[in-house]
């Protein structure tokens, strides 16, 4: 086939397609900063296992993964709680993540990919308004197709001419700082439930969980503005007072990192360029996880570029790409950033309300591996949290937010519906600008 492919960045989603178009036959090079042996945080991570199978990787070994539990859910107050109900066969699974990065590597040489670590990509090189490379230090390299998977910051994606109609930035408040280390357990306190959740926790913009395991605590703490060690240690002793068994030793971990919590990026693809996983902002919203979403994706990029047959590999043969991600995921999660907007926006008293009197529930909290439309389960989810405040709120203040929350919602899930199905140029700014514009306008409230 003799067309070039270089992918920047060892993401999940880039050595997947990296693995499938080297497969197809495809001259694939991989470009990673970091070494081998330091891909990937000194964690656990949580994902679909049936996302590996779409993108086209096979299971690991089963020795290497285990089953997520169930999620129960605190208030700011923790007065009442939710727990999810995810049949056996449809949870997640749970994976160190350097394992996870080394079956998806290993998988990747088996196809012919070719990898180049401690390299790290700067910049894109240009001919015109079409990338046509990448600068590597002061090494030029050039290919008919960059595949952008350097993550939420990259460095591709944020120096790209504005005529390639990609937006450049992350946007404010978009960012998730998290902070996660796992503490050696202490004394013989079990918790009532192996997977505590806590929103708004103590009342400050805050999420985080404690996952029980047999030896140690796993601890999360999640802000959406820059942290340090005293708010950590300040967290960890309001966890410690309900959760005695989290103890000093940190076991693993002990880091800081950052994670895009926004829509999908409005603009995924240009002349010889196309971003993928943190790049195109394809996390969950509201808790940040992405692996399944950019494995999944990875297939579907796959078949955009072996579906061009002139290997033009132009915005507009691109273009079925990003349809195609905002079909099966992307315009579900572009819905749910309304709701993370407005979670963020409410007191503690108002989500305890939620919990307290039944608006929120165990239904609308369970996402399960095997959920294919999450479009029309954000619907039916905003419907039903509409009909039953409408029946119990008495606040008018708080019905109105979420009343606020079904438009905002409904909004956007029409302003996806709008995306154009094929490359027009000036369709494709306009939907573009509107899209942009209206997650805007969400930030400023």
């Amino acid at each position: 086939m003799g067309k070039t492919i270089l992918v920047a960045g060892a993401g999940h989603g880039g050595l997947a397609v990296a693995a499938d178009l080297a497969r197809k036959g495809y001259d694939v090079t991989l470009l990673e900063k970091k070494a081998e042996e330091a891909l990937g945080y000194d964690w656990t991570d949580i994902f679909a296992p049936q996302s590996l199978i779409a993108a086209g990787v096979p299971y690991p070994s089963r020795s290497l993964y285990s089953y997520k539990e169930n999620m129960t859910f605190f208030p700011p107050a923790q007065s009442v709680t939710l727990t999810q109900n995810v049949p056996q066969d449809e949870r997640e699974i749970k994976m160190e993540r350097r394992d996870i990065y080394a079956h998806l590597v290993a998988h990747a040489k088996r196809c012919g990919v070719k990898f180049r670590f401690e390299t790290p990509v700067t910049a894109p090189l240009l001919l015109g308004s079409r990338v046509c490379g990448v600068l590597a230090g002061e090494e030029k390299l050039y290919a008919d197709l960059v595949i952008d998977a350097c993550g939420m910051d990259s460095p591709l994606r944020s120096a790209l001419p504005q005529v390639c109609g990609v937006e450049p930035e992350i946007g404010a408040n978009n960012t998730a700082f998290v902070y996660r280390a796992f503490f050696a357990r202490t004394g013989d306190f079990t918790p009532a439930h192996s997977y505590e959740v806590y929103v708004l926790h103590q009342g400050r913009q805050e999420i985080a969980w404690v996952a029980t395991e047999d030896d140690y605590a796993d601890v999360l703490i999640v802000r959406f503005a820059p942290f340090g060690e005293d708010e950590v240690q300040q967290a960890l002793a309001d966890l410690r007072r309900t959760n005695p068994h989290i103890g000093e030793e940190i076991v693993r971990g002990g880091q800081f990192a950052k994670i895009p919590v926004r829509q999908p990026l409005s603009q995924m693809v240009a002349d010889g360029y196309a971003a993928l996983g943190d790049s195109a902002f394809m996390t969950v919203p509201l808790i940040g996880s992405g692996i399944a979403n950019a494995l999944k994706a990875s297939h579907i990029l796959s078949r955009t570029v072996t579906d061009d047959k002139d290997c033009a590999f132009t915005a507009e043969t691109l273009w079925k790409y990003q349809v195609g991600y905002f079909k099966l995921l992307g315009a579900g999660y572009a819905a749910m950033t309304c709701l993370k907007n407005a979670l963020l926006s409410m007191e503690p008293a108002e989500v305890d309300f939620l919990f307290e009197r039944g608006i929120l529930t165990e239904d609308q909290i369970t996402i399960t591996a095997n959920t294919t439309n999450l479009q029309s389960m954000m619907k039916m989810s905003v419907k039903d949290l509409v009909d039953r405040a409408k029946k119990v709120c008495t606040d008018k203040i708080l019905l109105t937010k979420i009343l606020r929350i079904a438009s905002q919602i409904a909004s956007a899930t029409a302003l996806c519906a709008m995306m154009p199905h094929t490359w027009a140029t000036q369709n494709v700014r306009k939907w573009v600008a509107n899209y942009n514009a209206f997650f805007a306008k969400q930030q400023k409230g």
